[in-house]
């Protein structure tokens, strides 16, 4: 496969995928020194960049293909690709869903007319049914990375982006099963002076070891809040086009992925989801580590808002504007006013307070104090902490 690849796929997305914009982030240029611009694909229609591989495989079916349906599995973006593309296209489509997957995404693959079926706790037991599907029914299998027309849907990702910054030096690109990181990689059989990096999240990523051992192999996945590029093997397809032309991996912490959250929803005014933002993480993980122009993928913006909620807070606590400790007081009146004021006076706000005088540990006449507060960044935390201990108030 080539960039031509890439460009015939962008022929069949005319009029179907959106040329999303690319603007400067001054926010990470003061961070890196760097110019940065975010490719802005949870812009994109249906929220990712997925409908692009998706409409391509579809619309390179037969249309007796067509006529049996296809079937996929997902338990987000890529069932609202196929789910979009094969309403366009006029084909009928079942997604497979793991049970628990989020209501939202559910409810927006269910919007874009495709029949919903759930199975299983995860994707993988999910693409186990949807394959048994597509043998029992002619219906055919829409992988949500494993194919070459998908990872030309992709690609045009890497056209739009050298067509509207032909600087670029560095592009990074979330990493899991490699349909999105394969296609822009095909940028390099045209333009080897730029470095297209692969980003995963370091309690999930399955591409270093596959790498290591020049095949793919399964990896052993941890608990990652990027569950959208937490794939345990990667695909033969988009792994033997990284192999040949993508230029680095590396794995990014769950801290950096809520802060680089936090950090676009403030100061970007964009939502994106945390496999999304893996490539804004890698930049304040490694801030001198790129050349510049600098792009990030933003590969998507669908997310839960209760998984929001717990990233944010996340976010919070990990650069220091969220603080979570427990204190013992004497259980007697004016002792907690005069702990409050001593917080108020540091310029802390109080978020939560709960008291404790049931537990064996405390003495006669003690009470412990569980709080949540607010600070303004790492420096204050410690501040705030060292003056409790200065206060006597022994913090845990």
């Amino acid at each position: 496969m080539d960039l031509n690849d890439a460009r015939a796929a962008r022929e069949i997305l005319q009029g179907v995928s959106e040329v999303t914009p690319l603007p400067h982030s001054r926010w990470l240029h003061e961070l890196t020194g760097r110019d940065v611009r975010l490719k802005c694909e949870n812009l994109q229609r249906a929220g990712s960049f997925k409908i692009r591989g998706a409409y391509t495989r579809i619309a390179r079916l037969s249309d007796e293909e067509r006529a049996r349906g296809v079937v996929a599995a997902s338990a987000g973006n890529h069932a609202q690709g196929v789910a979009l593309a094969a309403a366009k296209l006029g084909a009928r489509a079942t997604i497979f869903m793991p049970h628990g997957a989020a209501l939202p995404k559910v409810q927006a693959t269910l919007g874009y007319g495709a029949e919903v079926r759930f199975h299983g706790l995860g994707v993988t037991e999910a693409l186990v049914a949807a394959a048994e599907f597509a043998d029992e029914t002619g219906a055919t299998l829409i992988h949500p990375f494993d194919h070459p027309d998908i990872v030309a849907g992709q690609a045009t990702v890497g056209l739009e982006i050298i067509e509207q910054l032909p600087e670029v030096s560095t592009i990074l690109v979330p990493l899991g099963g490699g349909g999105l990181a394969a296609g822009i990689a095909l940028l390099k059989s045209e333009r080897p002076d730029i470095t297209v990096v692969g980003v995963q999240a370091e309690a999930a990523a399955a591409y270093p070891g596959s790498l290591a051992e020049g095949i793919p192999v399964e990896a052993d996945l941890g608990s990652t809040m990027a569950d959208g590029i937490a794939v345990s093997r990667p695909g033969a397809v988009p792994f033997d086009l990284i192999r040949q032309h993508l230029d680095e991996v590396v794995t990014v912490s769950e801290e950096s992925m809520s802060q680089a959250l936090i950090g676009l929803l403030e100061r970007a005014k964009l939502l994106v989801e945390p496999a999304g933002a893996v490539g804004v993480a890698a930049l304040l993980e490694y801030p001198d580590r790129f050349e510049g122009p600098v792009v990030p993928v933003l590969s998507g913006g669908n997310i839960d808002a209760l998984l929001l909620l717990e990233v944010i807070r996340h976010g919070l606590a990990s650069g220091g504007r969220f603080l979570m400790f427990r204190v013992r007081i004497s259980d007697r009146p004016g002792e907690l006013m005069r702990l409050l004021t001593e917080l108020a006076q540091m310029d802390v706000n109080i978020l939560n307070v709960n008291h404790d005088r049931g537990s064996e540990a405390l003495g006669v006449r003690e009470v412990e104090v569980a709080l949540q507060v607010a600070t303004r960044g790492n420096d204050h935390r410690e501040e705030v902490w060292r003056r409790l201990t200065e206060l006597g108030y022994d913090p845990s």
